[in-house]
């Protein structure tokens, strides 16, 4: 892009061809490791695990689905600093970088360790999860437009950088963008990730504070690598080779950031929901002695096999589940309005009990909403025939 289209905020119709293969080449990748199954997709969480096999994980959720929020964010968020703090040396717009994984690190090992202590009551509802997962895209998306000097009218809904930040970044006083880094990184614990969560089940079954702080501080660790590689090409990348990044970067932030719009609107689902169910009697026979429903399910990749149940009200249901080809988040089931929520085994089935009490339908998914969209128990009324 040439520094006079930077400085009038318009493109030339080469930057328009630069943006266009940039799509064209994103959607390529993207399609080409869904196709050939390129990414890494076991979660490979047990009921025990050293910390060196954490440390694995994180590396694991690094280069997985965890990038599309967590990355995006960062490189989208970088790219904006950069453009800002121009006048600095490459070492010096890495500071922020720095700043934002410690945030990380240190939030992962003081709130796993509470979640070890204090249980369910720290873990966010999936429908929370996916208002902040459509939140974290939309800014990634405004913030890939205003990267590729798109639509520059939609920028003004971004929050913009106060006064004394912005004399702060060029006069090289960098308090103020290095604190926003730290705490912009500590908040990504809340961001949906399919092995966070999975952990989270983990530590929260282990009841130990110790347990829990160490185990995520690993996990935080082992994603380190992947996002100061990120930080690097963002931040020392220059000349002809910066330009090309920087485009290439803010399609893969917005088409990311569409991506995950899916996801998180699946979420907030209204069979998602965890809804007051009525406590109103209803005119249902009730079960015989010993009667059971059996639904078996089989996980494949992200699909679920199948993804739709019906059942009767007041029966007994034995769910069971198949999740060793499992991918990505597809082992942690989250039923809110059944009052599921479970890390599923990647050695045997899984069985989970419950008895529907009222007639209605019951969504379940994982806690990104990246499985089949749709999947639900749908819970008629029972009469004897």
């Amino acid at each position: 892009m040439s520094p006079s289209s930077v400085r009038s905020g318009n493109n030339s119709p080469r930057d328009y061809a630069e943006i266009g293969a940039a799509f064209l080449i994103v959607v390529g990748i993207l399609y080409a490791l869904a196709q050939f199954d390129w990414l890494p997709k076991q979660l490979g969480v047990s009921d025990s695990m050293s910390y060196g096999i954490v440390f694995v994980i994180g590396l694991v959720a690094s280069v997985s689905s965890c990038v599309a929020v967590t990355g995006g964010l960062l490189v989208a968020v970088a790219a904006k600093y950069n453009e800002a703090a121009a006048s600095l040396t490459p070492a010096q717009r890495m500071k922020p970088h720095f700043f934002f994984n410690a945030g990380r690190i240190v939030s992962y090992t003081l709130l796993g360790g509470a979640i070890g202590a204090l249980g369910s009551a720290l873990t966010l509802s999936p429908q929370i999860n996916g208002v902040l997962t459509i939140g974290a895209s939309a800014v990634m998306i405004l913030l890939g437009l205003q990267m590729l000097h798109l639509f520059p009218s939609l920028t003004r809904f971004l929050p913009t950088m106060p006064k004394r930040i912005g004399h702060a970044i060029h006069d090289l006083a960098e308090r103020d963008a290095n604190g926003g880094a730290f705490f912009l990184g500590a908040a990504t614990f809340f961001l949906p990730c399919g092995f966070t969560q999975a952990l989270q089940l983990y530590v929260l079954a282990k009841g130990s504070f110790i347990i829990g702080a160490l185990t995520m501080l690993a996990f935080s660790l082992g994603t380190l690598p992947a996002l100061l590689s990120l930080s690097a090409m963002s931040s020392l990348a220059n000349g002809g080779f910066q330009r090309h990044f920087l485009k290439f970067a803010g399609a893969a932030v917005i088409v990311l950031g569409i991506a995950n719009i899916q996801f998180g609107l699946v979420l907030t689902d209204r069979d998602m929901r965890a809804e007051t169910v009525p406590a109103t009697p209803t005119r249902a026979d009730p079960a015989s002695a010993g009667e059971k429903q059996i639904a078996a399910m089989r996980i494949d990749g992200l699909s679920y096999l199948p993804h739709q149940f019906t059942v009767k009200q007041g029966v007994p249901v034995e769910w069971r589940i198949d999740a060793r080809d499992a991918d990505g988040c597809g082992r942690v089931l989250i039923a809110p309005r059944l009052g599921i929520r479970r890390l599923l085994s990647d050695q045997n089935t899984t069985t989970i009990a419950f008895t529907p009490t009222e007639p209605g339908e019951y969504g379940f998914n994982c806690g990104m909403g990246m499985m089949t969209p749709g999947s639900k128990f749908i819970v008629v009324p029972y009469t004897r025939g």
